[in-house]
């Protein structure tokens, strides 16, 4: 399985938004020029998460994006599922997918539910807070190395 552009996107600009959470609405060039990201795919980026109501938007001069909750509220795996839909690694374990003809006789089955089971727990465990720390301990630890 691989994450899309798209998807990693999403994470870089939800932790932009984490990381310069100051309460002011952060406008869409700023985010784009610091994640090195072009404004047009930025701004399909958020539309998708402004209607997963992850982030809130404000119009005019002032206007611009800012997380709807606090980082501690999102998880990677919420964000991924907003760009990649299923994170599963087969379409068998898709959400709402019908069995497949072999289901009850496949030997790999149980190999996926694993992986899947896998995946999940690493990316619903991960807050948009946590990637902040990480942030600021990288940022940290080049500091101490200089």
């Amino acid at each position: 399985m691989k994450i899309s552009t798209k998807g990693r996107y999403a994470v870089r600009v939800m932790l932009d938004l984490a990381l310069n959470n100051t309460g002011e609405c952060i406008k869409v060039k700023e985010i784009a020029a610091r994640q090195d990201i072009s404004e047009k795919y930025l701004e399909q980026i958020i539309a998708a998460l402004s209607r997963a109501g992850y982030v809130n938007s404000v119009r005019g001069a002032q206007g611009g994006y800012r997380l709807s909750k606090s980082p501690e509220q999102y998880t990677v795996g919420m964000i991924l599922r907003v760009t990649e839909g299923s994170l599963a690694p087969v379409a068998c374990l898709d959400e709402g997918a019908e069995a497949c003809e072999r289901c009850d006789t496949c030997d790999t089955l149980e190999v996926w539910r694993e992986l899947a089971k896998a995946i999940d727990q690493v990316v619903d465990s991960v807050t948009l807070a946590d990637l902040v720390e990480r942030h600021k301990s990288r940022l940290e630890a080049l500091d101490y190395s200089i």
